[in-house]
């Protein structure tokens, strides 16, 4: 009986990916989706730095222990890790048994170890994890890795299939955390032909303009059939947060869900995007700032929601 109901959650995703195949996207398929994962127990790690001035807007919990908090009140399983915890909250063990990794970074990006945060990008790149990147964790080791890869793999795509195989490269930018571009820097990823190799300049993962005076900002829900969109209104508004003004120096995203902009006249054309990379699926929500409560508002918890589901494996 033990090993037939572990099975369960495998063999209903398995019967739902071979009906989707049959019936092509419906209301009706996305909301059988949508019940079969829950019913698959979804496994959320919560990665947060922990910084004390979140206390400002979430009380006496961090940032990331409310996302599980909400989490936890859908069904889906959900932990808070820190970059103190044993292993910097990046275990093997713990990872194999996760399903999708939400990470909050802003001032520590570079403390975390790079071996231990490739064990999350190896296992999106499998197909066994995926990412949601919230707000400064644009600089996060697994998101900048993970963009890298997707750089990679859309410039040798981009080449003739003859060349592919020999084709020799040279990567500039390899640790973009803490470089700065202006409005003029040339938008990366970039490749160019020198001589006898390519050169390919890989993603900043970073925009010119920031503001953190807490001015509100107003949301447009670009495509509104995305299951990231799910539930969510054509036009909505968040009250205080943390202004970034584009380009953002990232690979083309598969989707570009939502944008945003301010009365000062900023937009962040890529509020809310999606990539697959790999096997596995990468996602950006560009809301935040620490001391705003943006992660109490209705509207980024159901994006966040609406992530995990589309990012856990297994997801049509």
């Amino acid at each position: 009986m033990h090993i037939l109901s572990a099975s369960v959650p495998l063999l209903m995703r398995a019967a739902f990916a071979h009906a989707c195949s049959r019936v092509g996207r419906s209301l009706l398929v996305f909301i059988l989706a949508h019940a079969l994962l829950s019913a698959g127990e979804i496994r959320v790690l919560v990665w947060d730095e922990q910084q004390p001035e979140q206390h400002q807007a979430y009380g006496t919990s961090f940032l990331g222990e409310a996302l599980v908090a909400h989490l936890k009140t859908l069904g889906i399983s959900a932990t808070a890790v820190r970059l103190a915890d044993e292993e910097q909250g990046l275990d093997e063990q713990v990872l194999d048994r996760t399903d999708v990794v939400i990470w909050w970074g802003h001032k520590h990006h570079r403390d975390v170890d790079d071996a231990r945060a490739e064990r999350v990008v190896s296992r999106v790149l499998s197909g066994r994890l995926g990412l949601l990147a919230l707000h400064s964790a644009h600089w996060s080791k697994p998101f900048i890795r993970l963009m890298q890869e997707r750089a990679k793999s859309d410039a040798l795509a981009s080449l003739p299939e003859a060349e592919r195989a020999t084709a020799q490269w040279t990567f500039l930018d390899r640790e973009p955390i803490g470089q700065a571009v202006k409005p003029e820097t040339p938008l990366s990823p970039a490749f160019e032909h020198i001589g006898d190799h390519y050169q390919l300049t890989l993603p900043r993962c970073v925009f010119p303009a920031w503001r953190a005076d807490g001015a509100p900002s107003h949301v447009t829900t670009l495509l509104s059939d995305h299951p990231l969109a799910r539930g969510l209104p054509a036009h909505w508004d968040i009250p205080q947060t943390e202004m970034y003004g584009g380009p953002f120096h990232v690979p083309k995203p598969d989707a570009v869900v939502f944008s945003e902009h301010w009365d000062k006249g900023e937009t962040f054309a890529l509020s809310g995007a999606a990539w697959q990379v790999g096997k596995g699926r990468v996602c950006y929500f560009r809301p935040g700032h620490e001391i705003f409560p943006i992660y109490l508002q209705a509207e980024p918890l159901r994006v966040v929601e609406n992530a995990v589901h589309w990012l856990a494996p297994g997801a049509p």
